[in-house]
């Protein structure tokens, strides 16, 4: 029962955050175009846009560290790890993702500590240009003593900090599982120079066998 529990969790992180970045990436587009269009046409701009997109790209990049994570597509050096055999290769493995999920924590423990005072003590401070949707005023009724927002304020978009450290320390805490279970062997599954590797070789294989025929 706590297997099926765990799993059907995962999945559903898994689904919230494919689709965040997904509409991250699709806001961060459509944005972009529409000032584009607004500067190049109409001879305008789009006052917020600029902000926006760089709070979306830093959305972006920090939930993708996670979904890296997920997929083991994070950049590493692994040739010791390789030239070891399955046992010794496990136990590095895990040290290796032990010592991330540390890393992680620690992370985590700093972006929360950066961001709690804006939304506690400096609840007031708010963001250059982007403003306020009318939906989002009842939070200056809970953190801002009932004055309204003209933009929003940085508590918002600074929320991607605890949160995305928050998935960065799930995602390493259950490939560590994974590793311990021996579902995983490696904390990062591409091996692109190897591949490559291999499709020369092939080809190279491949065209001598023409060669003789």
């Amino acid at each position: 029962m706590s297997t099926y529990t765990q799993s059907r969790f995962s999945r559903a992180v898994d689904s919230i955050e494919e689709s965040l970045i997904a509409l991250l990436l699709g806001t961060m587009t459509l944005i972009t175009f529409a000032n584009v269009i607004a500067r190049y046409i109409f001879d305008s701009n789009i006052l917020w846009a600029l902000e926006a997109t760089v709070f979306l790209f830093a959305w972006l990049v920090l939930l993708g560290a996670s979904y890296a994570v997920k997929h083991s597509i994070h950049i590493g050096v692994d040739i010791i790890v390789h030239a070891l055999s399955p046992g010794p290769r496990i136990v590095l493995t895990l040290i290796g993702t032990l010592a991330c999920v540390v890393f992680a924590v620690l992370l985590l423990k700093g972006s929360w500590d950066y961001w709690y005072p804006f939304v506690t003590t400096r609840a007031f401070l708010e963001t250059e240009d982007i403003p306020m949707p009318d939906f989002l005023q009842f939070l200056a009724v809970w953190l801002n003593d009932g004055e309204k927002y003209e933009k929003i304020p940085r508590f918002i978009p600074y929320a991607v900090l605890p949160i995305s450290m928050a998935l960065l320390t799930f995602r390493f805490l259950h490939t560590a599982w994974r590793v311990l279970t021996g579902q995983q062997e490696h904390l990062l599954a591409n091996h692109e120079v190897e591949d490559m590797i291999e499709e020369a070789a092939q080809s190279d294989l491949s065209n001598n066998q023409k060669s003789k025929g």
